[in-house]
């Protein structure tokens, strides 16, 4: 239960920020609307480190990602007893990070008459700037990998000021690989916030454009599963 309690909750701030963040600088109305990109790899940079202070903080390992989660297990890392307590954590979290920003942000939704007023689910989940999915898969595995075996290299992450390197890497990743794919690099990330998007009453929503979801779920998890399985090999 501690894992899931920690993966729940780091998901659920981790999200919350990001995706408001995603909100602000998109809706009609808000005092942030129209920041730059580095505005927006900085807030998930935070929203990570918070969210990983919070997991451990509440007992688990602060992965706060499926694609660390399985990666780790499938190179033998992580108990495979946990994975799923801290899977359904992780996407229930983010769902419910993502529900907080439509409320926090309900009056600007109603605001944003359509997609050209910002309303669309690129404020809660991941699009491509330019539709190919085949690179848009590498971009995703590629930004995972990285990601992911820097951050094994940092042993146990949710200790001292760990978590905001942690943060330092993914606001690295977001300003020099996200700008293709909006950096999901995190399958919960991506799918809690779209199915919110989809089953929740966003006022004047569009498409939640589930044909492209595959790339940040099986993107990430490959990226994921290679990360942990070169530490491996480098650690013996």
């Amino acid at each position: 239960m501690h894992g899931f309690i920690g993966e729940f909750f780091g998901t659920m701030i981790l999200t919350a920020i990001g995706c408001g963040v995603g909100a602000g600088i998109n809706l009609k109305g808000t005092f942030s609307r129209g920041q730059s990109w580095l505005f927006v790899s900085l807030g998930w940079g935070l929203g990570i480190t918070f969210g990983v202070y919070v997991a451990g903080t509440l007992g688990s390992k602060g992965f706060i990602n499926p694609a660390i989660t399985l990666g780790t297990a499938i190179c033998g890392l992580f108990p495979w007893s946990q994975v799923l307590p801290y899977l359904i954590g992780e996407f229930l979290g983010a769902f419910v990070g993502a529900a907080l920003v439509l409320i926090q942000y309900y009056p600007h939704f109603k605001a944003s008459k359509d997609k050209a007023d910002g309303n669309s689910v690129g404020i809660f989940a991941t699009a491509p700037a330019i539709d190919s999915p085949v690179f848009n898969f590498f971009s995703e595995l590629i930004a995972s990998f990285i990601f992911i075996f820097t951050l094994l290299d940092l042993g146990n992450f949710t200790q001292g000021l760990k978590p905001l390197i942690v943060g330092l890497i993914i606001t690295a990743i977001g300003m020099a690989l996200g700008g293709t794919t909006g950096f999901a690099v995190n399958p919960a990330r991506d799918w809690g916030p779209r199915l919110a998007y989809t089953i929740l009453p966003v006022p004047n929503k569009g498409t939640a454009n589930w044909k492209y979801a595959w790339v940040p779920m099986v993107g990430p998890i490959v990226g994921g599963i290679l990360a942990a399985g070169l530490h491996v090999a480098l650690m013996k």
